[in-house]
């Protein structure tokens, strides 16, 4: 409340007290003491009044003051927002000039490229225009329009890969050949270079030379009655046809072919031919045959060192000389074989009598007297076992064509010795059919690659010459062809051994004088 209103409302109020004072004192006193009374308070009331007035203006100083002071203070305040707020201002002000001048810079840097973006739009128009005619002058000049002369780029890009690609192939496979496989070659070249055999060509046919036709009469004898008599104690087909001064006997058993062909001879010699005499003949050389076969498996184990063999097992190395395989004679193959290993297992630290006896053993399963369905070398590993043979000697019977698992040294040994007899040239002979189709089959392979010419297989299918033509192919294609044509062979065809494929290109230039 304001001191002033209050001190009027503080003298309103003495006032009242003492007209109320007065009236109280004039009834029960008497009028003089009521004045008296009255002037008291009059007096008291002046003296309240003037308190009051004190202390209502202390109480408005004061409230001044602190009025004041907090005025002081928000005035402080206010001093203090001003100030930040003009800093502020100022700062503004700074950045406001700050982006003017940013803005004013890429303003002249917009107009400058701009300038620049009109200058290159020109330049690549006329850049545009002199490739457009270069391209047509070098167009009219090749006869080669822009898709044709990329898709050659394209194209001669390829084949320079592909050439670049079949080099560094070859120099890998050759360093591999020649790092890896090195001291295997050594072996294997020792090995052929210290056994050489002579191969027995054997088939299915075989020619019995009469000294003339006339014996062919004796020999069918009346209706018939002696050649019957002969194929029914043999078991062979006696042919006896056109052609002069030869009888053929054809059978898939050599032994009994070799028997028919014994007995057909004594016969022949003496003259005396009819059916007793024809199984009186054929038994004693049956009985030949079997002493010959026994005789045989003993000089065989005994040129190769080999103890201790079984007779059945000597019987069968025996008959080995009278079974081929693709026109190889066995038992030669065998002995072969044999040697083979017995070098390598030298060469490798291993027992070679292990080796040599592992080797002869391994084709058993060819001539057994029975015929189950079996394969041949699970079947001679199954003879092998029954006749006691040790277990080394057993598996590698029966892993040489990796039929079952390799579990010794030995098995790699006879494996690889196998295949270095069957696949020498000249050891083996095929069907003449399948051998005139597999050079055929050479040839025209070859053949179906650009830029050949012409073709030959040569060496019996060992080795196939490719020749090409000098303007359709250069040296580098020649590298890369040789390559092809050797990997679709390896991956198409059957045959034994390796095939040599020798490219050659050349130019020849003929002029006559007339």
């Amino acid at each position: 409340m304001d001191p002033l209103i209050l001190s009027i409302v503080v003298g309103v109020v003495a006032a009242l007290i003492g007209v109320v004072a007065t009236i109280i004192v004039q009834k029960s006193v008497g009028r003089s003491q009521a004045k008296t009374i009255v002037e008291e308070a009059r007096q008291e009331a002046e003296v309240l009044k003037q308190k009051k007035l004190l202390e209502a203006r202390e109480e408005e100083l004061q409230i001044k003051a602190e009025a004041e002071k907090q005025a002081n203070s928000r005035l402080a305040k206010v001093q203090q927002s001003e100030a930040r707020i003009k800093q502020r201002e100022l700062q503004l002000n700074q950045q406001q000039g700050d982006i003017a001048r940013r803005r004013n810079e890429i303003d002249a840097t917009k107009a400058n490229l701009d300038a620049q973006a009109v200058v290159l739009e020109s330049q690549k128009a006329e850049l545009d225009k002199l490739t457009r005619t270069a391209q047509d002058t070098l167009e009219h000049i090749s006869g080669l329009s822009a898709e044709e002369a990329k898709s050659k780029l394209v194209e001669s890009l390829k084949d320079e890969a592909k050439t670049a690609a079949a080099s560094y192939i070859n120099d890998i496979m050759d360093e591999a050949k020649l790092t890896a496989n090195k001291e295997a070659k050594r072996i294997v070249v020792q090995s052929i270079q210290r056994v050489a055999t002579e191969t027995a060509i054997e088939n299915s046919v075989t020619v019995f030379h009469i000294d003339s036709d006339e014996i062919k009469g004796r020999i069918i004898g009346r209706e018939g009655r002696n050649i019957r008599a002969l194929e029914a104690a043999t078991g062979i087909e006696i042919i006896v046809d056109d052609t002069p001064e030869a009888i053929v006997l054809s059978g898939f058993d050599p032994v009994r072919r070799e028997i028919a062909r014994l007995a057909l001879h004594q016969l022949v010699a003496d003259g005396r031919i009819h059916p007793a005499r024809i199984e009186e003949v054929v038994a004693k050389v049956r009985k030949q045959i079997e002493e010959e076969i026994v005789e045989t498996g003993k000089r065989t184990a005994i040129d190769l060192g080999i103890h201790g063999l079984h007779p059945d097992l000597i019987r069968m190395v025996g008959k080995m000389k009278y079974r081929s395989s693709y026109g190889q004679n066995l038992l030669q193959h065998s002995r072969e074989t044999a040697n083979l290993c017995a070098i390598m297992a030298s060469e490798l630290g291993l027992n070679p009598k292990k080796a040599r006896r592992a080797g002869l053993l391994h084709d058993i399963g060819k001539v057994p007297d029975e015929e189950p369905e079996l394969p041949h070398a699970l079947l001679g590993m199954k003879l092998a076992e029954k006749y006691k043979e040790k277990p080394e000697i057993c598996n590698a019977i029966g892993a040489h064509h990796d039929e079952i698992e390799q579990t010794t040294l030995l098995a790699p040994i006879v494996q690889v010795c196998d295949a270095i007899s069957g696949a020498r040239p000249g050891a083996r002979r095929e069907i003449v059919e399948a051998y005139i189709k597999r050079l055929n089959d050479l040839e025209q392979l070859a053949l179906s690659y650009p830029g050949v010419i012409k073709t030959y297989a040569i060496q019996a299918g060992r080795e196939l010459r490719v020749i090409v033509g000098a303007d359709k192919i250069d040296d580098v294609e020649t590298e890369k062809l040789s390559s092809e044509i050797a990997k679709r062979i390896q991956d198409e065809m059957t045959y034994p051994g390796q095939v040599k494929i020798t490219v050659i290109r050349e130019t020849r230039s003929v002029s006559f004088a007339k």
